[in-house]
């Protein structure tokens, strides 16, 4: 074995003991950089080193994903401002810098199903992973039923602490399945300490007048839930048709034109017009009362 080769292990060695992978694979390639170029001793140092420093950076993000749990790594890229409804591109493409989680401050995204609530949740999400935020996706039912099973498993105080760590806790899809008397108050009582400490992210099909369903009927908890998650928070308001709804239709015209040539076709024109325009604007007017809040949102939609 020469003496290179012998030098080349030892030094793979050291870097495993001193756990430096990011040393491990580009040493070699920098040294012959290095030599080629005669770069003096303290410049070759920089070079490896700033090579595990981009490791270990990529290394967190990754295991931020993870811990993350998206249900799929969506980003701000694969999302068709051009044809989302009230969306400001820019507004969102500000957000994605981070400042609101370290204000804290939270995200509502309301709007009708299918409108790219849960894309731009997940999307603004990823960016806070990348400047290593400890982020969780989760959906509202399976949240408070993990509380729920908490509680009665005498754990809730455990669950609580490790929600509250999180720097951005995403929501998704609140006012799908209602809530009963216990879990809304399992969830109010999650929010309210998350209150002004960590950043909240909600996506929501329901106007805020209407979210008293989703909590049991219970007008004062439902009031006190928004006077918190609306104080220092950011409405975002889609609308239009459900992109899958438009996908449908794309593939409803192909079947179309096909059926012109003799076949048999069948279109999603058929479907009545109810049935695909979905909701419609949602009204973020008719909160309940409470402390005033101070909101900012897209266009003219703002919580009064």
């Amino acid at each position: 074995m020469s003496a290179a080769v012998l030098t080349r292990d030892l030094v793979v060695a050291q870097a495993r003991a001193l756990k430096l992978p990011g040393l491990a694979r580009t040493f070699e390639r920098l040294a012959r950089q290095a030599r080629d170029a005669h770069w003096p001793h303290e410049d070759y140092l920089h070079e490896v080193l700033s090579a595990e420093q981009a490791s270990r950076h990529e290394s967190v993000i990754r295991q931020r994903l993870r811990e993350a749990r998206f249900p799929e790594v969506k980003t701000l890229d694969t999302f068709d401002f051009a044809t989302a409804e009230g969306v400001s591109a820019t507004q969102v493409h500000t957000l994605a810098r981070g400042e609101w989680v370290t204000a804290p401050e939270n995200l509502i995204f309301a709007g009708p199903i299918g409108t790219g609530k849960t894309h731009l949740a997940v999307a603004l999400g990823v960016e806070a992973t990348k400047q290593k935020r400890r982020v969780l996706f989760t959906r509202a039912a399976d949240l408070v039923r993990q509380l729920v099973e908490a509680r009665d498993q005498r754990e809730l105080t455990r669950l609580q602490q490790r929600l509250l760590r999180l720097d951005v806790l995403i929501v998704d899809e609140l006012g799908f399945v209602p809530f009963d008397r216990i879990g809304g108050e399992l969830l109010f009582n999650l929010l309210t300490d998350r209150y002004e400490r960590r950043a909240t992210v909600v996506t929501t099909n329901l106007a805020f007048a209407e979210w008293v369903t989703v909590f049991a009927g219970d007008e004062k908890l439902t009031t006190a839930l928004l006077d918190r998650l609306a104080h220092h928070a950011t409405v975002l308001t889609t609308k239009g048709k459900s992109y899958r709804m438009r996908k449908r239709r794309t593939r409803g015209a192909v079947v179309i034109r096909r059926g012109s040539r003799g076949h048999h076709a069948t279109s999603i024109s058929a479907v009545p017009g109810w049935a695909l325009a979905g909701p419609g604007r949602l009204p973020l007017s008719g909160r309940p009362r409470g402390r005033r809040s101070d909101v900012r949102s897209s266009g003219q939609n703002h919580v009064e």
